[in-house]
């Protein structure tokens, strides 16, 4: 069977991942697909630092704008739609690439998870958050370690969503979810994959981070929110508790004073950046690529062009799509 080619660009939020895809895809002949689990949502541009227009610079974008705030969109259905935009590149001549920070959405596409047979009781949902709100979150965890204290051990004692699942799972099989997590990590033989991570110091990434804040409240994040509540999408809806968005919503809702809505934003993104450094650092197939090596990014495309020439030279879509083009004195 022949491999699919598929490069990725992964790393964390406000490292740079947009401009450097947008280079790498005019000189490569690429198309990208967000791997953003925010930019899939309408009317949510600011708060999501969704690429703008301009910046694509004719290329084509794949999974940006493709549901409403209040419409359900899960990794399944990504797994599903990105699969299908890759074949699509494919059959017009050029290379998918796969580009953002949510590593659900990556790892459905470079593991071979299988979601066909994914378990959901939204009643029993209920129900344990119900019971959660009453006892707290650690009334959960304690039925969580009982069952299942492989997936207790992982799971902090804070992150509901995630004890309600290992939760559901049980009740749903009978089986603890830590059985079925035991081939998570099985590659996709499906792909031939160049696997980039971008870093830098992370000191220089949080400075970019606070100022990626300080620059969505200049262009209106604060109206961006306000108009989604006229709209009528709910203040507790998936959408809208994702960063930078359910935290301007409790300084609307008094809960925040301005100042601490942004410095609680801020501390949030910093943070959430530290987990998808975390995450990715997991996968040993990831080049890691630190910017800080590099005097500016036409540089730092060219160490990029170089790993993804050495890792998909042999491969056939990717030498009839590149023809062993001049890409790298472009």
């Amino acid at each position: 069977m022949k491999k699919k080619p598929l490069i990725l660009l992964v790393g964390p939020t406000a490292v740079g991942k947009t401009s450097i895809s947008i280079e790498i895809a005019k000189r490569l002949n690429a198309e990208i697909i967000s791997a953003d689990s925010m930019q899939i949502y309408k009317h949510m541009d600011i708060g999501t630092a969704k690429i703008k227009e301009q910046e694509k610079e004719g290329v084509k974008h794949y999974l940006i704008d493709i549901v409403y705030p209040n419409e359900k969109f899960t990794v399944s259905d990504y797994q599903k739609k990105a699969k299908e935009c890759i074949d699509e590149i494919l059959n017009k001549k050029k290379l998918p690439m796969l580009v953002g920070g949510t590593g659900l959405y990556v790892n459905s596409i470079v593991y071979d998870l299988d979601f066909t047979k994914a378990i959901s009781n939204p009643k029993l949902r209920n129900k344990y958050n119900e019971l959660a709100e009453i006892h707290g979150n650690e009334y959960l965890h304690e039925k969580l370690k009982k069952i299942d204290p492989k997936s207790a051990n992982k799971i902090h004692i804070n992150d509901r969503k995630r004890i309600i699942r290992a939760l559901e799972v049980y009740h749903e099989t009978g089986k603890p979810m830590s059985e079925y997590n035991k081939n998570f990590r099985k590659p996709n033989p499906t792909f031939e994959l160049a696997f980039i991570g971008l870093t830098m110091n992370r000191k220089k990434l949080y400075d970019r981070i606070n100022k990626r804040v300080e620059l969505m409240i200049k262009e209106g994040l604060l109206d961006e929110v306000k108009n989604l509540l006229k709209m009528g999408y709910r203040p507790d809806s998936t959408a809208l508790q994702g960063l930078g968005y359910k935290e301007i919503i409790k300084y609307f809702n008094n809960e925040y004073t301005y100042k601490e809505a942004i410095r609680i934003l801020k501390r949030d993104t910093r943070r959430f950046a530290k987990r998808q450094i975390t995450w990715f650092r997991r996968d040993k197939r990831i080049k890691w690529i630190n910017l800080d090596l590099y005097d500016d990014n036409d540089k730092a495309c060219k160490a990029i062009l170089s790993y993804v020439s050495k890792k998909l030279n042999n491969n056939t879509f990717f030498k009839d799509i590149t023809s062993g083009g001049d890409y790298f004195e472009k």
